[in-house]
Protein backbone atom coordinates (compact mmCIF):
# COMPACT_ATOMS: atom_id res chain seq x y z
CA UNK A 1 0.00 0.00 0.00
CA UNK A 2 1.66 3.42 -1.22
CA UNK A 3 0.09 6.49 -1.16
CA UNK A 4 -3.74 5.15 -0.10
CA UNK A 5 -3.58 2.57 -2.78
CA UNK A 6 -2.35 -0.70 -3.18
CA UNK A 7 0.08 -1.82 -6.11
CA UNK A 8 -0.37 -4.61 -7.84
CA UNK A 9 1.51 -6.39 -10.30
CA UNK A 10 0.29 -7.99 -13.57
CA UNK A 11 0.38 -11.52 -14.14
CA UNK A 12 0.93 -13.99 -17.08
CA UNK A 13 -1.32 -16.99 -17.54
CA UNK A 14 0.95 -19.18 -15.69
CA UNK A 15 0.79 -16.85 -12.47
CA UNK A 16 4.25 -15.07 -12.70
CA UNK A 17 4.78 -11.51 -12.28
CA UNK A 18 5.11 -9.29 -15.93
CA UNK A 19 7.08 -6.52 -14.41
CA UNK A 20 4.13 -3.98 -15.53
CA UNK A 21 1.89 -2.37 -12.66
CA UNK A 22 -1.63 -3.60 -13.64
CA UNK A 23 -4.03 -0.37 -13.99
CA UNK A 24 -6.76 -0.14 -11.62
CA UNK A 25 -10.21 0.11 -13.79
CA UNK A 26 -12.17 3.69 -14.21
CA UNK A 27 -14.84 3.98 -11.52
CA UNK A 28 -17.66 3.64 -14.05
CA UNK A 29 -18.48 1.03 -16.25
CA UNK A 30 -16.63 0.82 -19.46
CA UNK A 31 -18.23 1.49 -22.78
CA UNK A 32 -17.56 2.00 -26.24
CA UNK A 33 -16.20 5.01 -26.94
CA UNK A 34 -17.69 5.16 -30.27
CA UNK A 35 -20.53 2.50 -31.26
CA UNK A 36 -19.87 1.24 -34.64
CA UNK A 37 -22.56 -0.35 -36.97
CA UNK A 38 -23.55 -4.02 -36.51
CA UNK A 39 -23.41 -4.26 -40.64
CA UNK A 40 -19.71 -4.06 -39.53
CA UNK A 41 -20.28 -7.19 -38.71
CA UNK A 42 -19.59 -10.35 -40.64
CA UNK A 43 -19.38 -13.43 -38.93
CA UNK A 44 -19.55 -16.88 -40.45
CA UNK A 45 -19.85 -20.13 -38.83
CA UNK A 46 -18.11 -23.22 -40.43
CA UNK A 47 -18.04 -27.29 -39.28
CA UNK A 48 -14.80 -28.47 -40.40
CA UNK A 49 -13.07 -31.73 -40.16
CA UNK A 50 -9.67 -32.10 -38.42
CA UNK A 51 -8.23 -33.74 -41.44
CA UNK A 52 -9.43 -30.36 -43.73
CA UNK A 53 -8.07 -28.22 -40.72
CA UNK A 54 -5.15 -29.78 -40.72
CA UNK A 55 -4.56 -29.35 -44.48
CA UNK A 56 -5.09 -25.53 -44.33
CA UNK A 57 -2.46 -25.21 -41.56
CA UNK A 58 0.00 -27.41 -43.54
CA UNK A 59 -0.55 -25.02 -46.38
CA UNK A 60 0.04 -21.94 -44.41
CA UNK A 61 -3.41 -20.97 -44.24
CA UNK A 62 -3.91 -21.20 -40.49
CA UNK A 63 -1.22 -20.34 -38.74
CA UNK A 64 -0.65 -22.34 -35.22
CA UNK A 65 2.30 -20.77 -34.14
CA UNK A 66 1.29 -17.44 -34.04
CA UNK A 67 3.49 -14.85 -32.35
CA UNK A 68 2.20 -13.84 -28.76
CA UNK A 69 1.46 -16.48 -25.97
CA UNK A 70 -0.98 -19.00 -26.37
CA UNK A 71 1.04 -21.16 -27.39
CA UNK A 72 0.81 -25.05 -27.50
CA UNK A 73 3.61 -25.52 -25.13
CA UNK A 74 1.85 -24.08 -22.32
CA UNK A 75 -0.47 -26.88 -22.11
CA UNK A 76 1.09 -30.10 -20.36
CA UNK A 77 1.03 -33.79 -21.79
CA UNK A 78 -1.58 -35.13 -19.74
CA UNK A 79 -3.82 -32.21 -20.34
CA UNK A 80 -3.36 -32.54 -24.05
CA UNK A 81 -3.88 -36.60 -24.17
CA UNK A 82 -7.63 -35.99 -22.50
CA UNK A 83 -8.23 -33.58 -25.56
CA UNK A 84 -7.36 -36.46 -27.83
CA UNK A 85 -9.28 -38.96 -25.54
CA UNK A 86 -12.39 -36.47 -25.74
CA UNK A 87 -12.26 -36.74 -29.47
CA UNK A 88 -12.11 -40.00 -29.46
CA UNK A 89 -14.63 -40.42 -27.43
CA UNK A 90 -16.47 -38.15 -29.68
CA UNK A 91 -17.40 -35.36 -26.92
CA UNK A 92 -17.72 -32.11 -28.76
CA UNK A 93 -14.82 -29.81 -28.10
CA UNK A 94 -15.48 -25.71 -27.48
CA UNK A 95 -16.23 -23.61 -30.77
CA UNK A 96 -12.93 -22.07 -31.92
CA UNK A 97 -12.42 -18.29 -33.23
CA UNK A 98 -10.46 -16.94 -36.13
CA UNK A 99 -9.72 -14.19 -37.66
CA UNK A 100 -9.39 -14.04 -41.53
CA UNK A 101 -6.74 -11.40 -42.94
CA UNK A 102 -6.95 -9.96 -46.49
CA UNK A 103 -5.21 -13.03 -47.84
CA UNK A 104 -8.11 -15.18 -46.15
CA UNK A 105 -5.48 -16.75 -43.83
CA UNK A 106 -6.97 -17.46 -40.41
CA UNK A 107 -5.32 -16.18 -37.49
CA UNK A 108 -6.70 -18.67 -34.24
CA UNK A 109 -7.59 -16.30 -31.75
CA UNK A 110 -9.15 -18.76 -29.46
CA UNK A 111 -8.21 -22.69 -29.89
CA UNK A 112 -4.94 -22.29 -30.75
CA UNK A 113 -3.95 -24.76 -27.66
CA UNK A 114 -6.75 -27.17 -28.94
CA UNK A 115 -5.59 -27.14 -32.78
CA UNK A 116 -2.28 -27.23 -32.00
CA UNK A 117 -2.83 -30.60 -29.91
CA UNK A 118 -4.13 -32.07 -32.50
CA UNK A 119 -1.72 -31.72 -34.80
CA UNK A 120 0.57 -32.72 -32.47
CA UNK A 121 -0.92 -36.06 -32.33
CA UNK A 122 -1.50 -36.22 -35.72
CA UNK A 123 0.69 -34.83 -37.98
CA UNK A 124 3.61 -33.40 -35.71
CA UNK A 125 5.55 -31.76 -38.24
CA UNK A 126 3.06 -29.44 -39.37
CA UNK A 127 4.07 -27.14 -36.38
CA UNK A 128 7.87 -28.46 -36.12
CA UNK A 129 6.56 -30.51 -32.55
CA UNK A 130 7.93 -33.27 -31.30
CA UNK A 131 5.00 -36.32 -31.40
CA UNK A 132 2.36 -36.44 -28.60
CA UNK A 133 2.24 -39.78 -26.54
CA UNK A 134 -0.89 -40.64 -24.80
CA UNK A 135 -0.86 -39.99 -20.70
CA UNK A 136 -3.17 -39.98 -17.57
CA UNK A 137 -5.96 -40.82 -20.09
CA UNK A 138 -8.82 -41.30 -17.53
CA UNK A 139 -10.97 -43.62 -19.78
CA UNK A 140 -9.28 -44.99 -22.55
CA UNK A 141 -6.50 -46.58 -20.52
CA UNK A 142 -5.71 -49.27 -22.70
CA UNK A 143 -4.10 -46.43 -24.99
CA UNK A 144 -2.00 -45.58 -22.61
CA UNK A 145 2.17 -44.76 -23.84
CA UNK A 146 0.43 -45.04 -27.62
CA UNK A 147 1.05 -42.46 -30.63
CA UNK A 148 -1.09 -42.18 -33.54
CA UNK A 149 -0.23 -44.81 -35.06
CA UNK A 150 -0.58 -46.92 -32.25
CA UNK A 151 -4.50 -46.38 -32.48
CA UNK A 152 -5.20 -48.31 -35.58
CA UNK A 153 -7.03 -47.70 -38.77
CA UNK A 154 -10.56 -47.00 -36.90
CA UNK A 155 -9.91 -44.73 -34.49
CA UNK A 156 -7.50 -42.76 -36.82
CA UNK A 157 -10.34 -42.52 -38.75
CA UNK A 158 -12.55 -40.98 -35.95
CA UNK A 159 -10.44 -38.34 -34.99
CA UNK A 160 -9.42 -37.22 -38.92
CA UNK A 161 -12.96 -37.29 -39.31
CA UNK A 162 -14.18 -35.58 -35.97
CA UNK A 163 -15.59 -32.16 -36.91
CA UNK A 164 -14.91 -28.54 -34.68
CA UNK A 165 -17.20 -25.37 -35.22
CA UNK A 166 -15.58 -22.39 -35.95
CA UNK A 167 -16.77 -18.70 -35.93
CA UNK A 168 -14.62 -16.96 -38.35
CA UNK A 169 -14.80 -13.19 -38.41
CA UNK A 170 -14.03 -12.11 -42.06
CA UNK A 171 -12.02 -9.81 -43.87
CA UNK A 172 -13.40 -6.47 -44.18
CA UNK A 173 -14.57 -6.34 -40.50
CA UNK A 174 -12.89 -3.09 -38.87
CA UNK A 175 -10.50 -3.55 -36.05
CA UNK A 176 -11.88 -2.28 -33.95
CA UNK A 177 -15.11 -4.25 -34.55
CA UNK A 178 -13.07 -7.35 -34.03
CA UNK A 179 -11.16 -6.38 -31.12
CA UNK A 180 -14.55 -5.79 -29.48
CA UNK A 181 -16.01 -8.84 -30.52
CA UNK A 182 -12.65 -10.89 -29.26
CA UNK A 183 -12.88 -8.68 -26.56
CA UNK A 184 -16.76 -9.93 -25.51
CA UNK A 185 -15.83 -13.89 -25.97
CA UNK A 186 -11.34 -13.76 -24.60
CA UNK A 187 -12.99 -14.96 -20.82
CA UNK A 188 -11.25 -18.85 -21.21
CA UNK A 189 -9.05 -19.95 -18.53
CA UNK A 190 -5.88 -18.56 -20.56
CA UNK A 191 -7.04 -15.12 -21.98
CA UNK A 192 -4.84 -13.19 -24.45
CA UNK A 193 -3.91 -9.65 -23.66
CA UNK A 194 -5.17 -6.55 -24.65
CA UNK A 195 -1.81 -6.55 -27.05
CA UNK A 196 -1.85 -9.77 -28.02
CA UNK A 197 -5.25 -9.52 -29.30
CA UNK A 198 -4.64 -6.17 -31.14
CA UNK A 199 -1.31 -8.43 -32.88
CA UNK A 200 -3.95 -10.74 -33.93
CA UNK A 201 -6.40 -8.58 -35.62
CA UNK A 202 -3.50 -6.30 -36.84
CA UNK A 203 -1.58 -7.88 -39.73
CA UNK A 204 1.44 -5.87 -41.20
CA UNK A 205 4.84 -4.30 -40.39
CA UNK A 206 3.66 -2.58 -37.43
CA UNK A 207 3.85 -6.26 -35.71
CA UNK A 208 7.46 -6.80 -36.24
CA UNK A 209 8.57 -3.25 -35.83
CA UNK A 210 6.95 -3.74 -31.78
CA UNK A 211 9.12 -6.53 -31.16
CA UNK A 212 12.54 -5.22 -32.73
CA UNK A 213 12.29 -2.04 -30.60
CA UNK A 214 11.07 -3.90 -27.59
CA UNK A 215 14.55 -5.79 -28.11
CA UNK A 216 16.61 -3.23 -28.36
CA UNK A 217 19.44 -2.52 -25.98
CA UNK A 218 17.73 0.92 -25.19
CA UNK A 219 14.26 -0.24 -24.50
CA UNK A 220 15.87 -3.51 -22.03
CA UNK A 221 18.54 -0.64 -20.26
CA UNK A 222 15.60 1.76 -19.63
CA UNK A 223 13.04 -1.04 -18.15
CA UNK A 224 16.09 -3.01 -16.30
CA UNK A 225 15.26 -5.88 -18.70
CA UNK A 226 12.41 -6.64 -15.87
CA UNK A 227 9.08 -6.29 -18.49
CA UNK A 228 8.65 -10.04 -19.56
CA UNK A 229 7.74 -10.21 -23.01
CA UNK A 230 5.28 -13.60 -22.86
CA UNK A 231 1.97 -11.66 -23.00
CA UNK A 232 3.50 -8.52 -25.13
CA UNK A 233 3.55 -6.09 -22.46
CA UNK A 234 7.03 -4.95 -23.93
CA UNK A 235 5.48 -4.43 -26.90
CA UNK A 236 2.39 -2.59 -25.78
CA UNK A 237 4.92 0.28 -24.36
CA UNK A 238 6.34 0.82 -27.53
CA UNK A 239 2.94 0.91 -28.87
CA UNK A 240 1.96 3.63 -26.87
CA UNK A 241 5.03 5.36 -27.23
CA UNK A 242 4.65 5.48 -31.05
CA UNK A 243 0.63 6.01 -30.64
CA UNK A 244 1.13 9.13 -28.90
CA UNK A 245 4.08 10.27 -30.84
CA UNK A 246 3.14 9.59 -34.50
CA UNK A 247 -0.59 10.51 -33.80
CA UNK A 248 -0.34 13.29 -31.15
CA UNK A 249 -1.79 14.63 -27.66
CA UNK A 250 -4.58 15.92 -29.73
CA UNK A 251 -5.64 12.77 -31.28
CA UNK A 252 -6.88 10.93 -28.37
CA UNK A 253 -10.15 12.53 -28.19
CA UNK A 254 -11.97 9.23 -27.07
CA UNK A 255 -11.92 7.41 -23.60
CA UNK A 256 -10.90 4.12 -25.84
CA UNK A 257 -6.99 3.45 -25.24
CA UNK A 258 -7.18 0.18 -27.50
CA UNK A 259 -8.95 1.74 -29.95
CA UNK A 260 -6.45 4.45 -30.05
CA UNK A 261 -3.43 1.70 -29.92
CA UNK A 262 -5.48 -0.20 -32.59
CA UNK A 263 -5.25 3.17 -34.71
CA UNK A 264 -1.55 3.28 -33.83
CA UNK A 265 -0.88 -0.31 -35.19
CA UNK A 266 -2.73 1.09 -38.55
CA UNK A 267 -0.94 4.35 -38.40
CA UNK A 268 2.68 2.55 -38.13
CA UNK A 269 1.51 0.03 -41.33
CA UNK A 270 1.09 3.00 -43.43
CA UNK A 271 4.12 4.75 -42.76
CA UNK A 272 7.26 5.00 -44.77
CA UNK A 273 10.40 3.34 -43.53
CA UNK A 274 12.40 6.85 -43.86
CA UNK A 275 9.78 8.21 -41.34
CA UNK A 276 9.90 5.55 -38.85
CA UNK A 277 13.69 5.25 -38.86
CA UNK A 278 13.23 8.60 -37.53
CA UNK A 279 10.90 8.00 -34.98
CA UNK A 280 13.28 5.04 -34.17
CA UNK A 281 16.33 7.47 -33.07
CA UNK A 282 13.80 9.64 -31.08
CA UNK A 283 12.59 6.63 -29.68
CA UNK A 284 16.29 5.75 -28.91
CA UNK A 285 17.25 8.92 -27.72
CA UNK A 286 14.00 8.82 -24.96
CA UNK A 287 15.06 5.56 -24.00
CA UNK A 288 18.80 6.31 -23.27
CA UNK A 289 17.88 9.55 -21.24
CA UNK A 290 15.11 8.38 -19.09
CA UNK A 291 17.93 5.26 -18.03
CA UNK A 292 20.61 8.39 -17.38
CA UNK A 293 18.32 10.49 -15.14
CA UNK A 294 16.42 7.70 -13.60
CA UNK A 295 18.35 4.26 -13.43
CA UNK A 296 16.73 1.32 -13.04
CA UNK A 297 13.56 3.73 -11.56
CA UNK A 298 12.85 5.06 -15.00
CA UNK A 299 9.02 4.72 -16.04
CA UNK A 300 8.00 3.84 -12.54
CA UNK A 301 5.64 5.77 -9.59
CA UNK A 302 7.94 6.79 -6.78
CA UNK A 303 6.36 8.51 -3.54
CA UNK A 304 9.92 8.65 -1.64
CA UNK A 305 13.45 8.37 -2.12
CA UNK A 306 14.24 5.19 0.08
CA UNK A 307 10.73 3.42 -0.68
CA UNK A 308 10.76 -0.02 -2.67
CA UNK A 309 11.33 -0.11 -6.28
CA UNK A 310 7.65 -0.47 -8.44
CA UNK A 311 6.60 -2.48 -11.18
CA UNK A 312 6.72 -0.07 -14.45
CA UNK A 313 3.99 1.70 -15.08
CA UNK A 314 2.31 2.42 -18.84
CA UNK A 315 1.03 5.75 -17.56
CA UNK A 316 4.04 6.67 -16.74
CA UNK A 317 5.81 5.21 -19.47
CA UNK A 318 3.86 6.58 -22.27
CA UNK A 319 4.13 10.00 -21.15
CA UNK A 320 7.69 10.45 -19.80
CA UNK A 321 9.04 8.75 -23.10
CA UNK A 322 7.39 11.36 -25.09
CA UNK A 323 8.39 14.17 -23.88
CA UNK A 324 11.52 13.02 -23.77
CA UNK A 325 11.54 12.11 -26.98
CA UNK A 326 10.17 15.75 -28.28
CA UNK A 327 13.08 17.60 -26.37
CA UNK A 328 15.65 18.84 -28.21
CA UNK A 329 19.39 17.02 -27.41
CA UNK A 330 20.78 20.22 -25.90
CA UNK A 331 17.27 20.06 -23.16
CA UNK A 332 18.02 16.44 -22.67
CA UNK A 333 21.93 17.09 -22.01
CA UNK A 334 20.35 19.64 -19.28
CA UNK A 335 17.89 17.18 -17.77
CA UNK A 336 20.68 14.39 -17.38
CA UNK A 337 23.27 17.33 -15.64
CA UNK A 338 20.13 18.58 -13.10
CA UNK A 339 18.90 14.04 -13.08
CA UNK A 340 18.36 14.43 -8.91
CA UNK A 341 16.54 17.56 -9.81
CA UNK A 342 14.34 16.00 -12.60
CA UNK A 343 14.13 12.30 -9.42
CA UNK A 344 12.82 14.99 -6.91
CA UNK A 345 10.33 16.90 -9.07
CA UNK A 346 8.91 13.72 -10.06
CA UNK A 347 8.62 12.37 -6.36
CA UNK A 348 6.82 15.94 -6.41
CA UNK A 349 4.16 14.89 -8.85
CA UNK A 350 3.21 11.69 -7.68
CA UNK A 351 2.65 12.89 -4.73
CA UNK A 352 0.08 15.14 -5.74
CA UNK A 353 -3.30 13.39 -5.71
CA UNK A 354 -4.79 14.20 -9.19
CA UNK A 355 -1.55 13.39 -11.15
CA UNK A 356 -1.15 10.07 -8.69
CA UNK A 357 -4.81 9.14 -10.23
CA UNK A 358 -4.07 9.92 -14.04
CA UNK A 359 -1.38 7.31 -13.43
CA UNK A 360 -3.17 4.69 -11.63
CA UNK A 361 -6.65 4.52 -12.56
CA UNK A 362 -9.12 5.01 -15.36
CA UNK A 363 -6.10 6.00 -17.21
CA UNK A 364 -7.93 5.89 -20.66
CA UNK A 365 -10.34 8.46 -19.17
CA UNK A 366 -9.11 11.81 -21.61
CA UNK A 367 -8.73 14.28 -18.84
CA UNK A 368 -5.90 12.13 -17.25
CA UNK A 369 -4.04 11.47 -20.50
CA UNK A 370 -3.97 14.85 -20.84
CA UNK A 371 -3.07 15.40 -17.48
CA UNK A 372 -0.29 13.30 -17.15
CA UNK A 373 1.16 14.30 -20.54
CA UNK A 374 0.87 18.14 -19.68
CA UNK A 375 1.95 17.90 -16.01
CA UNK A 376 5.14 15.88 -17.26
CA UNK A 377 5.99 17.90 -19.85
CA UNK A 378 5.72 21.30 -17.74
CA UNK A 379 8.36 19.91 -15.02
CA UNK A 380 10.82 18.41 -17.62
CA UNK A 381 10.76 22.11 -19.70
CA UNK A 382 10.87 23.56 -16.48
CA UNK A 383 14.18 21.89 -15.42
CA UNK A 384 15.77 21.80 -18.91
CA UNK A 385 14.97 25.52 -19.79
CA UNK A 386 16.41 26.68 -16.17
CA UNK A 387 19.01 28.87 -17.54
Amino acid sequence: MLNGRAIDEQRDMLGQKTGVEQEAPAGEAEHIAEPFDPDDIDVVTRSMTVDLLLSRTASGMIDLQPDFQRRWGVWDVKRQSRLIESLLLRIPLPVLYAAEDDDERWEIVDGIQRLSTIARFINPKIIDGQPLILSGLEYLRDYEGKDFQGLGARLQMRLREAELIIHLIRKGTPPEVKFNIFARINTGGVSLSPQELRHAITPGKARDLLEKWASSPEFLAATDGSVRPIRMDDRELVLRFLGFYLLGLAAYRQPDMDGFLIAAMKTINVTDDATLMEVRERFVRAMTTAHKIFGKDAFRKRFSTDAARLPINKAVFEALSVNLALLSDAQREVLVRRSEQVRTDFIELCLNRSFESAISQGTGDIRKVNLRFNAMQQMLSRIADDA
